[in-house]
Protein backbone atom coordinates (compact mmCIF):
# COMPACT_ATOMS: atom_id res chain seq x y z
CA UNK A 1 0.00 0.00 0.00
CA UNK A 2 2.80 2.45 0.55
CA UNK A 3 4.78 1.80 -2.28
CA UNK A 4 1.62 2.40 -4.30
CA UNK A 5 1.18 6.07 -2.56
CA UNK A 6 4.61 6.86 -3.23
CA UNK A 7 4.40 5.11 -6.89
CA UNK A 8 1.38 7.40 -7.66
CA UNK A 9 1.66 10.03 -4.97
CA UNK A 10 2.19 13.25 -7.54
CA UNK A 11 -1.22 12.12 -9.29
CA UNK A 12 -3.01 11.70 -5.86
CA UNK A 13 -2.03 14.96 -4.97
CA UNK A 14 -4.16 16.48 -7.81
CA UNK A 15 -6.86 13.57 -7.36
CA UNK A 16 -7.09 13.71 -3.48
CA UNK A 17 -8.87 17.76 -3.44
CA UNK A 18 -10.58 17.26 -6.33
CA UNK A 19 -12.63 13.97 -5.25
CA UNK A 20 -13.11 16.17 -1.98
CA UNK A 21 -14.37 18.97 -3.89
CA UNK A 22 -16.96 16.64 -5.83
CA UNK A 23 -17.80 15.25 -2.62
CA UNK A 24 -18.45 17.96 -0.50
CA UNK A 25 -21.67 19.29 -1.57
CA UNK A 26 -22.81 15.99 -1.08
CA UNK A 27 -21.86 15.47 2.82
CA UNK A 28 -22.81 18.81 3.58
CA UNK A 29 -26.50 17.53 2.59
CA UNK A 30 -25.71 15.64 5.95
CA UNK A 31 -25.14 18.35 8.58
CA UNK A 32 -22.47 20.67 9.70
CA UNK A 33 -20.78 18.12 11.98
CA UNK A 34 -20.29 15.46 9.10
CA UNK A 35 -18.95 18.38 6.77
CA UNK A 36 -16.72 19.61 8.73
CA UNK A 37 -15.32 16.19 9.72
CA UNK A 38 -15.28 15.01 5.97
CA UNK A 39 -13.56 18.36 4.98
CA UNK A 40 -11.18 17.68 7.35
CA UNK A 41 -10.34 13.90 6.35
CA UNK A 42 -9.92 15.66 2.78
CA UNK A 43 -7.16 18.19 4.13
CA UNK A 44 -5.59 15.49 6.04
CA UNK A 45 -5.54 13.12 3.53
CA UNK A 46 -3.87 15.51 0.69
CA UNK A 47 -1.16 17.13 3.30
CA UNK A 48 0.34 13.55 4.27
CA UNK A 49 0.49 12.87 0.69
CA UNK A 50 2.37 16.10 -0.53
CA UNK A 51 4.46 15.66 2.59
CA UNK A 52 5.08 11.96 1.87
CA UNK A 53 6.14 13.06 -1.85
CA UNK A 54 8.08 15.78 -0.87
CA UNK A 55 10.24 14.07 1.66
CA UNK A 56 10.92 11.15 -0.87
CA UNK A 57 12.27 14.22 -3.65
CA UNK A 58 14.29 16.01 -1.26
CA UNK A 59 16.09 11.97 -0.06
CA UNK A 60 15.81 10.26 -3.66
CA UNK A 61 15.72 12.97 -6.43
CA UNK A 62 12.96 14.60 -9.17
CA UNK A 63 10.22 12.03 -10.07
CA UNK A 64 8.50 12.61 -13.22
CA UNK A 65 5.15 11.12 -13.45
CA UNK A 66 2.94 10.66 -16.80
CA UNK A 67 -0.90 10.67 -16.40
CA UNK A 68 -2.19 7.48 -18.46
CA UNK A 69 1.00 5.93 -19.71
CA UNK A 70 4.58 4.67 -18.28
CA UNK A 71 6.68 6.99 -20.30
CA UNK A 72 6.04 10.46 -21.36
CA UNK A 73 8.02 10.02 -24.66
CA UNK A 74 6.10 8.89 -27.69
CA UNK A 75 7.36 7.42 -30.63
CA UNK A 76 6.26 8.75 -34.24
CA UNK A 77 6.62 7.09 -37.64
CA UNK A 78 9.60 9.19 -38.44
CA UNK A 79 11.31 7.38 -35.92
CA UNK A 80 11.80 10.49 -33.83
CA UNK A 81 10.53 10.44 -29.58
CA UNK A 82 9.05 13.45 -28.25
CA UNK A 83 7.48 13.68 -24.75
CA UNK A 84 3.66 14.47 -25.76
CA UNK A 85 1.85 13.25 -23.33
CA UNK A 86 1.03 15.11 -19.60
CA UNK A 87 3.38 14.93 -17.32
CA UNK A 88 4.28 15.79 -13.72
CA UNK A 89 7.91 16.77 -12.55
CA UNK A 90 8.29 17.36 -8.69
CA UNK A 91 12.24 18.44 -7.93
CA UNK A 92 13.14 19.62 -4.90
CA UNK A 93 11.69 23.79 -5.60
CA UNK A 94 8.17 22.40 -6.92
CA UNK A 95 8.08 19.84 -3.39
CA UNK A 96 8.93 22.91 -1.18
CA UNK A 97 6.32 24.51 -3.06
CA UNK A 98 3.88 22.39 -2.54
CA UNK A 99 4.67 21.70 1.56
CA UNK A 100 4.36 25.04 2.16
CA UNK A 101 0.98 25.42 0.28
CA UNK A 102 -0.72 22.24 2.30
CA UNK A 103 0.86 23.86 5.86
CA UNK A 104 -0.76 26.64 5.41
CA UNK A 105 -3.97 25.24 3.76
CA UNK A 106 -4.29 22.87 6.46
CA UNK A 107 -4.10 25.40 9.07
CA UNK A 108 -6.74 27.85 7.04
CA UNK A 109 -9.30 25.17 6.65
CA UNK A 110 -9.17 24.11 10.86
CA UNK A 111 -9.20 27.96 11.56
CA UNK A 112 -11.87 28.16 9.12
CA UNK A 113 -14.19 25.44 11.27
CA UNK A 114 -15.27 28.19 13.23
CA UNK A 115 -14.60 31.84 11.37
CA UNK A 116 -16.87 30.65 8.77
CA UNK A 117 -20.25 30.61 9.06
CA UNK A 118 -23.65 30.50 6.80
CA UNK A 119 -25.53 27.99 5.14
CA UNK A 120 -23.83 27.75 2.10
CA UNK A 121 -20.85 26.36 3.04
CA UNK A 122 -20.76 23.04 1.52
CA UNK A 123 -20.03 25.48 -1.60
CA UNK A 124 -17.28 27.43 -0.06
CA UNK A 125 -15.20 24.14 0.81
CA UNK A 126 -15.78 22.96 -2.45
CA UNK A 127 -14.36 25.51 -3.91
CA UNK A 128 -11.37 25.98 -1.60
CA UNK A 129 -10.38 22.17 -2.68
CA UNK A 130 -10.73 23.18 -6.36
CA UNK A 131 -8.38 26.08 -5.04
CA UNK A 132 -5.68 24.10 -3.84
CA UNK A 133 -6.04 21.12 -6.52
CA UNK A 134 -5.14 24.77 -8.97
CA UNK A 135 -2.05 25.22 -6.95
CA UNK A 136 -0.72 21.48 -6.32
CA UNK A 137 -1.14 21.70 -10.30
CA UNK A 138 0.43 24.66 -10.90
CA UNK A 139 3.90 23.83 -8.94
CA UNK A 140 3.64 20.48 -10.58
CA UNK A 141 3.20 20.51 -13.93
CA UNK A 142 6.00 20.06 -16.38
CA UNK A 143 4.02 21.07 -20.00
CA UNK A 144 3.18 24.85 -20.61
CA UNK A 145 -0.26 23.99 -21.62
CA UNK A 146 -0.96 22.15 -18.44
CA UNK A 147 0.29 24.94 -16.25
CA UNK A 148 -2.05 27.16 -18.22
CA UNK A 149 -5.11 24.93 -17.45
CA UNK A 150 -3.86 24.86 -13.49
CA UNK A 151 -3.64 28.67 -13.79
CA UNK A 152 -7.18 29.33 -14.80
CA UNK A 153 -8.34 26.70 -12.11
CA UNK A 154 -6.79 28.37 -9.65
CA UNK A 155 -7.92 31.84 -11.07
CA UNK A 156 -11.76 30.78 -11.46
CA UNK A 157 -11.85 29.29 -7.69
CA UNK A 158 -9.70 32.32 -6.56
CA UNK A 159 -12.00 34.70 -7.91
CA UNK A 160 -15.73 33.10 -6.81
CA UNK A 161 -14.01 32.59 -3.11
CA UNK A 162 -12.84 36.44 -2.92
CA UNK A 163 -16.42 37.04 -4.24
CA UNK A 164 -17.93 34.86 -1.06
CA UNK A 165 -20.20 37.36 0.79
CA UNK A 166 -21.18 38.34 -2.54
CA UNK A 167 -24.08 40.73 -1.08
CA UNK A 168 -20.84 43.04 -0.01
CA UNK A 169 -20.33 45.44 -2.64
CA UNK A 170 -16.73 45.48 -1.79
CA UNK A 171 -16.48 41.91 -2.07
CA UNK A 172 -17.76 42.03 -5.71
CA UNK A 173 -15.20 44.94 -6.57
CA UNK A 174 -12.34 43.28 -5.35
CA UNK A 175 -13.57 39.92 -7.46
CA UNK A 176 -13.88 41.78 -10.11
CA UNK A 177 -10.54 43.35 -9.94
CA UNK A 178 -8.83 40.19 -9.70
CA UNK A 179 -11.13 38.70 -12.43
CA UNK A 180 -9.76 41.08 -14.79
CA UNK A 181 -5.73 41.25 -13.49
CA UNK A 182 -6.62 37.40 -13.88
CA UNK A 183 -7.78 37.54 -17.52
CA UNK A 184 -5.13 39.36 -18.81
CA UNK A 185 -2.61 37.68 -17.07
CA UNK A 186 -4.29 34.60 -19.03
CA UNK A 187 -4.16 35.90 -22.04
CA UNK A 188 -0.35 36.57 -22.14
CA UNK A 189 0.52 33.12 -21.17
CA UNK A 190 -1.93 31.39 -23.70
CA UNK A 191 -0.53 33.79 -26.33
CA UNK A 192 2.83 33.33 -25.23
CA UNK A 193 2.10 29.54 -25.42
CA UNK A 194 0.94 29.69 -28.94
CA UNK A 195 4.02 31.60 -30.00
CA UNK A 196 6.16 28.93 -28.56
CA UNK A 197 4.37 25.95 -30.50
CA UNK A 198 3.87 27.65 -33.30
CA UNK A 199 8.05 28.28 -33.29
CA UNK A 200 8.90 24.37 -32.28
CA UNK A 201 5.99 22.39 -31.40
CA UNK A 202 6.26 21.63 -28.21
CA UNK A 203 4.52 22.21 -24.95
CA UNK A 204 6.52 20.10 -22.64
CA UNK A 205 8.75 22.50 -20.78
CA UNK A 206 11.65 20.03 -20.89
CA UNK A 207 11.89 19.39 -24.38
CA UNK A 208 11.73 23.17 -25.02
CA UNK A 209 14.18 24.06 -22.62
CA UNK A 210 16.45 21.86 -25.44
CA UNK A 211 15.55 22.88 -28.18
CA UNK A 212 14.94 26.70 -27.86
CA UNK A 213 17.31 29.27 -29.69
CA UNK A 214 17.56 33.24 -29.73
CA UNK A 215 15.14 34.88 -31.97
CA UNK A 216 12.50 37.98 -31.84
CA UNK A 217 9.18 35.39 -31.20
CA UNK A 218 11.30 33.24 -27.98
CA UNK A 219 11.85 37.03 -27.05
CA UNK A 220 8.07 38.16 -26.90
CA UNK A 221 6.68 34.99 -25.27
CA UNK A 222 9.72 35.40 -22.28
CA UNK A 223 8.03 38.74 -22.30
CA UNK A 224 4.93 38.30 -22.18
CA UNK A 225 5.73 35.03 -19.30
CA UNK A 226 7.38 37.69 -17.27
CA UNK A 227 4.19 40.41 -17.46
CA UNK A 228 1.91 37.09 -16.92
CA UNK A 229 3.49 35.99 -13.75
CA UNK A 230 4.40 39.10 -12.97
CA UNK A 231 0.79 40.51 -12.74
CA UNK A 232 -0.39 37.36 -10.47
CA UNK A 233 2.64 37.97 -8.01
CA UNK A 234 1.49 41.10 -7.24
CA UNK A 235 4.47 43.24 -8.65
CA UNK A 236 4.20 47.11 -8.63
CA UNK A 237 3.06 48.68 -10.44
CA UNK A 238 0.36 45.77 -11.51
CA UNK A 239 -0.83 45.34 -7.37
CA UNK A 240 -3.68 46.87 -7.51
CA UNK A 241 -5.82 44.05 -7.40
CA UNK A 242 -4.15 42.91 -4.22
CA UNK A 243 -5.18 44.34 -1.09
CA UNK A 244 -8.72 44.47 -2.35
CA UNK A 245 -8.81 40.70 -3.02
CA UNK A 246 -6.82 40.07 0.41
CA UNK A 247 -8.93 42.79 1.91
CA UNK A 248 -12.33 41.24 1.12
CA UNK A 249 -11.71 37.56 0.53
CA UNK A 250 -12.74 35.75 4.21
CA UNK A 251 -9.57 35.35 6.12
CA UNK A 252 -9.06 31.16 5.44
CA UNK A 253 -9.27 32.48 1.76
CA UNK A 254 -6.98 35.63 2.04
CA UNK A 255 -3.80 33.49 3.57
CA UNK A 256 -4.58 30.67 0.76
CA UNK A 257 -4.21 33.81 -1.58
CA UNK A 258 -0.80 34.90 -0.28
CA UNK A 259 0.08 31.58 -1.05
CA UNK A 260 -1.53 30.98 -4.78
CA UNK A 261 0.86 34.62 -5.01
CA UNK A 262 3.39 32.93 -4.44
CA UNK A 263 3.02 30.11 -6.84
CA UNK A 264 2.59 32.65 -9.77
CA UNK A 265 6.01 33.75 -8.39
CA UNK A 266 7.44 29.78 -8.46
CA UNK A 267 5.70 30.05 -12.02
CA UNK A 268 7.95 33.20 -13.14
CA UNK A 269 10.99 31.38 -11.71
CA UNK A 270 10.72 28.07 -13.50
CA UNK A 271 10.13 29.54 -16.82
CA UNK A 272 13.36 31.89 -16.28
CA UNK A 273 15.35 29.48 -14.96
CA UNK A 274 14.34 26.62 -16.05
CA UNK A 275 12.42 27.28 -19.74
CA UNK A 276 15.29 29.98 -20.57
CA UNK A 277 18.21 29.15 -18.48
CA UNK A 278 20.78 28.99 -21.48
CA UNK A 279 19.66 32.22 -22.46
CA UNK A 280 22.08 34.99 -22.79
CA UNK A 281 19.95 37.47 -21.77
CA UNK A 282 19.29 36.14 -18.80
CA UNK A 283 21.40 38.90 -16.96
CA UNK A 284 18.65 41.48 -18.27
CA UNK A 285 15.21 39.30 -17.05
CA UNK A 286 17.44 39.33 -13.80
CA UNK A 287 17.37 43.20 -13.73
CA UNK A 288 13.83 43.56 -14.57
CA UNK A 289 12.91 41.28 -11.44
CA UNK A 290 15.64 43.87 -9.49
CA UNK A 291 13.84 46.60 -11.01
CA UNK A 292 10.25 44.99 -9.80
CA UNK A 293 11.73 44.08 -6.71
CA UNK A 294 12.51 47.72 -5.21
CA UNK A 295 9.28 49.11 -6.99
CA UNK A 296 7.49 47.19 -5.16
CA UNK A 297 9.22 47.04 -1.63
CA UNK A 298 8.78 50.94 -1.80
CA UNK A 299 5.05 51.11 -2.92
CA UNK A 300 4.38 48.68 -1.00
CA UNK A 301 5.56 50.19 2.35
CA UNK A 302 4.75 53.68 1.51
CA UNK A 303 0.90 52.80 0.69
CA UNK A 304 0.82 50.79 4.19
CA UNK A 305 1.69 53.73 6.39
CA UNK A 306 -1.54 55.51 5.70
CA UNK A 307 -3.69 52.10 6.00
CA UNK A 308 -6.47 52.56 9.15
CA UNK A 309 -8.10 49.01 7.74
CA UNK A 310 -6.12 46.14 9.36
CA UNK A 311 -6.13 43.71 6.37
CA UNK A 312 -5.50 46.11 3.67
CA UNK A 313 -2.09 47.08 5.66
CA UNK A 314 -1.07 43.89 6.04
CA UNK A 315 -1.84 43.18 2.57
CA UNK A 316 0.20 46.30 1.52
CA UNK A 317 3.23 45.45 3.26
CA UNK A 318 2.85 41.38 1.71
CA UNK A 319 3.38 43.42 -1.76
CA UNK A 320 6.38 44.93 0.04
CA UNK A 321 7.76 42.21 1.04
CA UNK A 322 7.52 40.04 -2.15
CA UNK A 323 10.01 42.64 -3.23
CA UNK A 324 12.88 41.08 -1.31
CA UNK A 325 12.03 37.84 -2.68
CA UNK A 326 12.28 39.65 -6.46
CA UNK A 327 15.40 41.29 -5.74
CA UNK A 328 16.92 37.72 -3.65
CA UNK A 329 16.12 35.84 -6.84
CA UNK A 330 16.55 38.86 -9.13
CA UNK A 331 20.58 39.16 -8.47
CA UNK A 332 20.69 35.35 -8.64
CA UNK A 333 19.05 35.24 -12.12
CA UNK A 334 21.54 38.11 -12.99
CA UNK A 335 24.34 36.38 -11.82
CA UNK A 336 23.78 32.75 -13.17
CA UNK A 337 25.53 32.55 -16.68
CA UNK A 338 28.93 33.45 -14.79
CA UNK A 339 29.94 30.62 -12.86
CA UNK A 340 32.22 32.72 -10.49
CA UNK A 341 30.17 35.20 -9.70
CA UNK A 342 26.81 32.95 -9.34
CA UNK A 343 29.14 30.71 -6.75
CA UNK A 344 30.32 33.96 -5.07
CA UNK A 345 27.59 35.54 -3.96
CA UNK A 346 24.59 34.54 -6.24
CA UNK A 347 23.99 30.88 -5.12
CA UNK A 348 23.57 33.05 -1.65
CA UNK A 349 21.63 35.84 -3.00
CA UNK A 350 19.17 33.00 -4.47
CA UNK A 351 18.92 30.76 -1.16
CA UNK A 352 17.83 33.97 0.40
CA UNK A 353 14.85 34.81 -1.87
CA UNK A 354 13.74 31.42 -1.85
CA UNK A 355 14.11 31.10 2.37
CA UNK A 356 12.40 34.71 2.33
CA UNK A 357 9.46 33.07 0.01
CA UNK A 358 8.74 30.59 2.66
CA UNK A 359 9.22 32.50 5.49
CA UNK A 360 6.65 35.40 3.80
CA UNK A 361 4.27 32.32 3.46
CA UNK A 362 4.85 31.69 7.23
CA UNK A 363 4.10 35.14 8.73
CA UNK A 364 1.45 36.58 6.35
CA UNK A 365 -0.36 33.56 7.11
CA UNK A 366 0.26 34.27 10.68
CA UNK A 367 -1.03 38.04 10.38
CA UNK A 368 -3.82 37.49 8.77
CA UNK A 369 -5.16 34.54 10.99
CA UNK A 370 -4.39 37.40 14.16
CA UNK A 371 -6.40 40.19 11.80
CA UNK A 372 -9.13 37.81 11.34
CA UNK A 373 -9.33 36.85 14.62
CA UNK A 374 -9.46 40.34 15.62
CA UNK A 375 -12.54 41.06 13.61
CA UNK A 376 -14.07 37.82 14.38
CA UNK A 377 -14.06 38.85 18.03
CA UNK A 378 -14.92 42.75 17.86
CA UNK A 379 -16.47 42.95 14.74
CA UNK A 380 -14.36 45.69 13.39
CA UNK A 381 -11.32 45.92 11.08
CA UNK A 382 -10.49 49.79 11.56
CA UNK A 383 -7.49 50.46 13.96
CA UNK A 384 -8.84 53.97 14.80
CA UNK A 385 -11.57 51.78 16.01
CA UNK A 386 -10.67 49.50 18.07
CA UNK A 387 -7.97 49.51 21.60
CA UNK A 388 -7.14 47.86 24.62
CA UNK A 389 -7.24 44.10 23.11
CA UNK A 390 -4.13 42.46 24.75
CA UNK A 391 -6.63 42.46 27.57
CA UNK A 392 -8.97 40.59 26.04
CA UNK A 393 -7.24 38.64 23.49
CA UNK A 394 -3.33 37.59 25.07
CA UNK A 395 -2.63 35.08 23.12
CA UNK A 396 -3.79 36.71 19.94
CA UNK A 397 -1.60 39.80 20.88
CA UNK A 398 1.38 37.45 21.19
CA UNK A 399 0.83 36.20 17.75
CA UNK A 400 0.69 39.26 16.00
CA UNK A 401 3.24 40.76 17.77
CA UNK A 402 5.64 37.70 16.63
CA UNK A 403 3.92 38.36 13.27
CA UNK A 404 5.01 41.98 13.14
CA UNK A 405 8.74 41.44 14.51
CA UNK A 406 9.18 38.54 11.79
CA UNK A 407 7.86 40.88 8.77
CA UNK A 408 9.84 44.08 9.79
CA UNK A 409 13.05 41.97 10.26
CA UNK A 410 13.71 42.07 14.08
CA UNK A 411 15.41 39.11 15.18
CA UNK A 412 15.35 36.24 16.23
CA UNK A 413 12.49 35.61 13.76
CA UNK A 414 12.38 34.35 10.83
CA UNK A 415 11.70 37.13 8.38
CA UNK A 416 15.23 38.42 10.11
CA UNK A 417 17.14 35.38 8.81
CA UNK A 418 16.24 35.64 5.23
CA UNK A 419 16.51 39.47 5.46
CA UNK A 420 20.43 39.15 6.52
CA UNK A 421 21.31 36.42 3.41
CA UNK A 422 19.44 39.19 1.27
CA UNK A 423 21.39 41.59 2.25
CA UNK A 424 24.75 40.23 2.46
CA UNK A 425 24.95 39.10 -0.70
CA UNK A 426 23.05 41.29 -2.56
CA UNK A 427 25.60 43.94 -0.69
CA UNK A 428 28.46 42.22 -3.11
CA UNK A 429 26.70 42.66 -6.15
CA UNK A 430 25.41 46.24 -5.65
CA UNK A 431 25.55 47.85 -2.13
CA UNK A 432 22.61 51.02 -3.26
CA UNK A 433 19.96 47.76 -3.64
CA UNK A 434 21.21 46.51 0.02
CA UNK A 435 20.75 50.14 1.46
CA UNK A 436 17.43 50.27 -0.56
CA UNK A 437 16.21 47.06 1.63
CA UNK A 438 17.59 48.14 4.66
CA UNK A 439 15.69 51.46 4.68
CA UNK A 440 12.29 49.17 3.78
CA UNK A 441 12.91 47.06 6.39
CA UNK A 442 13.17 50.36 9.19
CA UNK A 443 9.80 51.60 7.27
CA UNK A 444 8.02 47.97 7.83
CA UNK A 445 8.18 48.36 11.57
CA UNK A 446 6.14 51.96 11.63
CA UNK A 447 3.02 50.40 10.03
CA UNK A 448 2.97 47.52 13.12
CA UNK A 449 4.09 49.88 15.79
CA UNK A 450 0.75 51.73 14.52
CA UNK A 451 -1.31 48.73 14.06
CA UNK A 452 -0.29 46.93 17.19
CA UNK A 453 -0.25 50.42 19.57
CA UNK A 454 -3.69 50.88 18.35
CA UNK A 455 -5.57 47.57 18.56
CA UNK A 456 -3.90 46.06 21.66
CA UNK A 457 -2.52 48.72 23.59
CA UNK A 458 -4.17 51.86 24.73
CA UNK A 459 -7.45 51.95 27.22
CA UNK A 460 -10.00 49.61 27.21
CA UNK A 461 -13.35 50.52 25.39
CA UNK A 462 -16.53 50.09 26.81
CA UNK A 463 -18.07 48.44 23.76
CA UNK A 464 -15.18 45.71 24.07
CA UNK A 465 -16.16 45.15 27.96
CA UNK A 466 -17.25 41.49 26.88
CA UNK A 467 -15.04 40.69 24.11
CA UNK A 468 -13.57 37.56 24.80
CA UNK A 469 -10.57 35.55 22.91
CA UNK A 470 -10.88 33.44 19.61
CA UNK A 471 -11.20 29.86 19.79
CA UNK A 472 -8.92 26.77 20.17
CA UNK A 473 -9.69 26.29 16.43
CA UNK A 474 -8.57 29.50 15.49
CA UNK A 475 -6.25 29.64 18.24
CA UNK A 476 -4.09 26.66 17.13
CA UNK A 477 -2.76 27.59 13.60
CA UNK A 478 -1.56 31.12 14.73
CA UNK A 479 0.29 28.74 17.57
CA UNK A 480 2.34 26.91 15.30
CA UNK A 481 3.18 29.19 12.62
CA UNK A 482 4.33 31.69 15.54
CA UNK A 483 6.73 28.55 16.54
CA UNK A 484 7.80 27.92 13.06
CA UNK A 485 8.81 31.50 12.62
CA UNK A 486 10.84 31.44 15.73
CA UNK A 487 12.51 28.31 15.08
CA UNK A 488 13.17 28.87 11.62
CA UNK A 489 14.91 32.14 12.73
CA UNK A 490 16.99 30.53 15.59
CA UNK A 491 18.01 27.93 13.16
CA UNK A 492 18.44 29.35 10.27
CA UNK A 493 21.84 27.33 8.69
CA UNK A 494 19.75 23.52 9.41
CA UNK A 495 16.27 25.37 7.80
CA UNK A 496 18.62 26.54 4.62
CA UNK A 497 20.61 23.22 4.33
CA UNK A 498 17.84 20.95 4.75
CA UNK A 499 15.04 22.59 2.49
CA UNK A 500 16.47 26.01 0.69
CA UNK A 501 19.21 24.67 -0.89
CA UNK A 502 18.16 21.27 -2.50
CA UNK A 503 15.31 23.74 -4.09
CA UNK A 504 17.87 25.97 -5.55
CA UNK A 505 20.05 23.43 -6.68
CA UNK A 506 17.07 22.10 -8.45
CA UNK A 507 16.39 25.93 -9.41
CA UNK A 508 19.32 26.59 -10.68
CA UNK A 509 20.17 23.57 -12.49
CA UNK A 510 18.63 23.65 -15.83
CA UNK A 511 20.46 20.20 -17.05
CA UNK A 512 18.79 18.20 -14.03
CA UNK A 513 15.66 19.00 -14.90
CA UNK A 514 15.57 18.52 -18.61
CA UNK A 515 17.75 15.21 -18.22
CA UNK A 516 15.18 14.02 -15.48
CA UNK A 517 12.59 14.37 -18.91
CA UNK A 518 14.78 13.63 -22.10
Amino acid sequence: MISFILQHAPALCLATPLLFAFLTPLADKAGSRVRKAFVFLGILLTALTVFTLAQNVILQGARVYTMGASSPALTLPSGMTLPVRIILEIDAFSALMASLALLVAFFAVVYSFRFMKGNSLGKFYSLFFVMLAGLIGLVFTGDLFTLFVFFEILSISSVALVAYWYKRKKSVEAAFKYLLISSVASLCLLFSIGLLYGEYGLLNIAALAASMRLSFVTMVALGLLLAAFSMKAGAAPMHYWLPDAYGEAPTPITVMLGIATLSSLYALLRVLFTLFGSFSLLPVAGWVLICLGVVSMFVGVTMALKQDDIKRLIAYTAVSQAGFIFVGVGVGLATINSPALFSAFGENALKGGLFHLVNHGIYEALLFFSAGAVIYATGKRRLSSLSGLARKMPFTTVFFLVGAMAIAGIPPMNGFASKILIYESVYRFNPLLTVLALVVSVLTAVPFVKAFSSAFLGPEMAEFKKTKEVPMGMLLGMAVLAVIAVLFGLLPGLVVETIIAPAVNALASQAAYVGVVL
